[in-house]
């Protein structure tokens, strides 16, 4: 087996990990969107959750991080690999997540449906298709750190602004419960947003893009007649 080999087989394994994960929270949460009456979460009083449900799902969203987390550490020898291998467990059980909520229940119709994304440390709000996206760079960018070899290096600099667009990108998401925070727990709840901020996701996803792309073009580099790989 070539030095590629096992690393291919273990981004296999926690891709196949990553399909099954999202059948199980697509499931839990069809469950929970049914108990509530929420199948479609945009309409009036989009978080009608009780106090008791309403810490369980909190919980049920921090477990998850839990075990992304938990994948890429057993699933990398090295930090680099181990944060791309989460990266790819990550995009790849958002990408399914929602193939399996269509699946289940039909919903979402369109990729410009609007969902409630997260609820960690607010509501994040946006089309499918927002989170989507970002969920396809992360594997892009997790197959990259995970399969390259072990002397890669990233610059500096596409990190930094990589930073900066994904706060720009949480700020895209979470701005309408932002601005209903002066109005209470309640108000929060019960944010519908009308518009998304499209120009500034766009920018916000062309510099998370960059980490991406500077780790395509060594990855390329070391696959180039003459560059030199050095094995796992």
């Amino acid at each position: 087996m070539s030095a590629r080999g096992p690393e291919r087989a273990r981004w296999a394994i926690v891709v196949a990990f990553a399909i099954a994960m999202a059948w199980v929270e697509a499931a839990c949460v069809f469950y929970i969107r049914g108990l509530v009456d929420r199948i479609e979460p945009y309409q009036a009083n989009p978080l009608p959750i009780n106090a008791a449900l309403g810490g369980v799902e909190l919980w049920r969203e921090a477990a998850t991080l839990v075990m992304i987390a938990a994948i890429g550490l057993l699933a990398g020898r090295t930090w680099r690999r181990r944060i791309g291998y989460a990266a790819v467990a990550f995009g790849v059980w958002d990408v399914f997540y929602y193939v399996f909520l269509r699946v289940m229940c039909g919903w979402p119709k369109t990729l410009l449906d609007w969902d409630v994304l997260f609820l960690l440390p607010l509501p994040w709000w946006g089309p499918v298709l927002a989170p989507v996206s970002i969920a396809v760079l992360m594997i892009l960018w997790g197959t990259f750190a995970s399969q390259s070899g072990e002397q890669a290096r990233s610059a500096r600099w596409p990190w930094v602004l990589g930073s900066v667009g994904a706060l720009l990108a949480l700020a895209a998401f979470m701005v309408d419960a932002w601005r209903a925070l002066p109005g209470g727990r309640d108000a929060v709840l019960r944010v519908l947003p009308t518009t998304f901020n499209w120009p500034l996701f766009s920018v916000a996803f062309l510099l998370m893009a960059l980490p991406a792309l500077a780790d395509a073009r060594g990855h390329r580099a070391q696959l180039e007649p003459g560059g030199q790989r050095r094995g796992s």
